[in-house]
């Protein structure tokens, strides 16, 4: 008799966690019993929920100890906020714990999110760089198995995350991309991207398009036994293979045989993708134009203005992309590897020209990160300092195509990887930090310093993308932001949420001099002296005296709850 398919799709995220774990094992932790709810949004007129849209349960899987997080894309679009991150983030470091102790317990995501929470906006885009570096510190010991059922899918920052998974299942329902279509259109124009044309959606990001361009390591059907095989057959496999987001040659390969200017429609992204693979070139012949050096089209911004000052005369590696600059010099002893991302208004893609973090961007920092590392196994690791001044991820159709979010994994990857391996990761803040292309480029830092300066920005989108998706006028994101410091775009609001190890006053930030580049160098020095002395994870953002006078109140309560019921 023939079996009757179960949808997984159409459960909600609480059964969803149940249907994955053995039969009987269930058991949730950090529940809506517990009530720890978001404490940011009643104070905007938001009723929250009691588990605040995330599912924490224990279990087992195949017999062995397991932990699943589910995200309930029924609340707040499966938004992450800093109760549902610090559940997330919070959950994967107890396992990495456990596993550290010998106790080998597995871990499986189940993504139904369009990522950070824009009425909590800064605590969802802390919660995710904390909830990569689990998953990256988790890798090591067993496979993190990331799910994208449907419904919503997994967007924005937790498209990032779902990148970095150790294999990553999707249904054709389901859908991932770095920017929502609606978020496109506004940034770029409906000639970029039409968010009403749902044809063109699903054939860029859908789950059948994402599986044949080499996105995704399954495609299953929307059914509760077909996706609970395929997460076994997943956590079976060890953790012998190499991340998506580690193979740096390979995707950058597949970039180099891509002509921007030419028409590129998805099923020819595959074929190139099949062939790159493979090991073969494309047989499409690039057109070849004059190729501008770095400065032919130079723009003058912060990035490459502290840049080129704090790197002296060092002369910057020469690379195949003008718009990651990467010099390696010295702070008195310590040898230091810089790396900025900079405007080039010659960049083979138009919407990575006015220093965004697009798909050459992302690529390329994974690619100078990961050199030093390898570099220095043998020896001192060196420090490197990410100079940010990013005013966002690119926004484009090719961008999406191509995956945009599996090159800014590929950079939180690296800069993560780095950390654990002893290099100190410093961030210096000195324009704007926006989005996936902060997460990409300094969230990964063992210590964040910023320069105490007006036109210094952290925030997770653009006001106008903020107030459309939110469906607020302007004026009343503003009004918010007095309320909850999380949502306002000025860095001494973000110095209140705890991440910051130093804000810096007295700075000339727009022209700064030789009395400038003294005082950042010694901050600079500090932080990597503070950070060698350290531990090599993220911990030290919840224990700052920023964090614990309660800037990060419920990301700490939260994960005191879950220490207290994890057994």
């Amino acid at each position: 008799m023939r079996r009757i398919k179960e949808s997984f799709v159409e459960r909600d995220a609480r059964n969803r966690a149940k249907a994955v774990l053995d039969r009987g094992t269930f058991r949730e932790i950090v529940g809506p019993f517990d009530r720890v709810e978001s404490p940011h949004l009643v104070m905007q007129g938001i009723v929250p929920q009691s588990d605040d849209g995330v599912i924490v349960a224990r279990g087992k899987i195949a017999g062995e100890p397991a932990v699943v997080i589910s995200i309930e894309g029924k609340f707040q679009g499966g938004g992450i906020g800093e109760v549902s991150g610090s559940k997330i983030a919070g959950a994967l470091e107890l396992a990495l714990r456990d596993n550290e102790k010998g106790i080998r317990t597995r871990a499986v995501l189940l993504l139904d999110t369009g990522g950070v929470r824009l009425q909590e906006a800064n605590y969802g885009l802390l919660c995710i760089a904390e909830i990569q570096a689990a998953i990256v510190a988790l890798r090591r010991y067993v496979p993190v198995v990331g799910v994208i059922p449907g419904k919503i899918g997994s967007f924005g920052g937790m498209s990032i995350t779902a990148g970095l998974c150790s294999a990553l299942i999707m249904t054709r329902e389901g859908r991932i991309g770095l920017n929502g279509p609606e978020v496109i259109e506004q940034e770029a124009g409906i000639e970029e991207f039409d968010a009403s044309d749902r044809q063109l959606i699903w054939n860029t990001i859908g789950g059948a398009q994402r599986h044949a361009a080499g996105f995704v390591d399954e495609l299953v059907e929307d059914d509760v036994d077909a996706i609970r095989k395929a997460i076994h057959a997943a956590c079976e496999k060890g953790c012998h293979d190499k991340p998506r987001s580690s193979h740096v040659d390979l995707y950058g390969s597949l970039l180099r045989e891509i002509d921007p200017a030419q028409p590129m429609t998805p099923v020819r992204f595959r074929e190139m993708w099949n062939q790159v693979k493979g090991g073969n070139s494309y047989t499409h012949k690039r057109r070849e134009g004059t190729k501008p050096s770095p400065k032919d089209g130079e723009l003058a911004s912060r990035g490459r203005v502290w840049f080129n000052l704090l790197t002296g005369r060092s002369q910057p590696l020469a690379g195949e992309v003008p718009s990651v600059l990467c010099a390696d010099a010295r702070i008195g002893e310590e040898r230091v590897r810089y790396i900025a991302v900079v405007p080039n208004p010659v960049s083979r893609f138009p919407r990575a020209r006015q220093g965004e973090v697009g798909l050459e961007e992302g690529w390329t920092l994974a690619k100078y990160v990961r050199e030093a590392v390898e570099a220095d196994q043998d020896g001192d690791r060196r420090a490197i300092v990410a100079i940010v001044d990013v005013p966002s991820q690119a926004y484009g159709y090719l961008e999406e195509l191509m995956g945009i979010h599996q090159a800014c994994a590929a950079a939180v990857d690296a800069y993560a990887t780095a950390r654990l391996a002893g290099h100190p990761v410093i961030a210096l803040l000195v324009g704007h930090a926006i989005s996936g292309a902060f997460l990409s480029h300094g969230l990964q830092a063992n210590r964040i310093l910023a320069l105490d300066d007006h036109a210094v920005h952290v925030h997770v989108m653009s006001k106008q993308s903020a107030a459309r998706i939110t469906r607020r006028h302007l004026e009343e994101l503003e009004e918010a932001a007095k309320k909850v410091p999380a949502i306002a775009y000025d860095i001494r609001s973000f110095s209140t949420l705890g991440a910051l190890h130093a804000l810096i006053e007295g700075v000339n930030a727009d022209a700064p001099g030789e009395e400038d580049r003294a005082v950042i160098q010694a901050k600079l020095c500090e932080a990597i002296i503070s950070a060698r002395s350290a531990s090599r994870d993220l911990s030290s953002r919840l224990s700052s005296d920023e964090a614990q006078k309660g800037g990060r109140a419920a990301s700490i309560l939260v994960r005191k709850r879950l220490a207290e019921q994890w057994m």
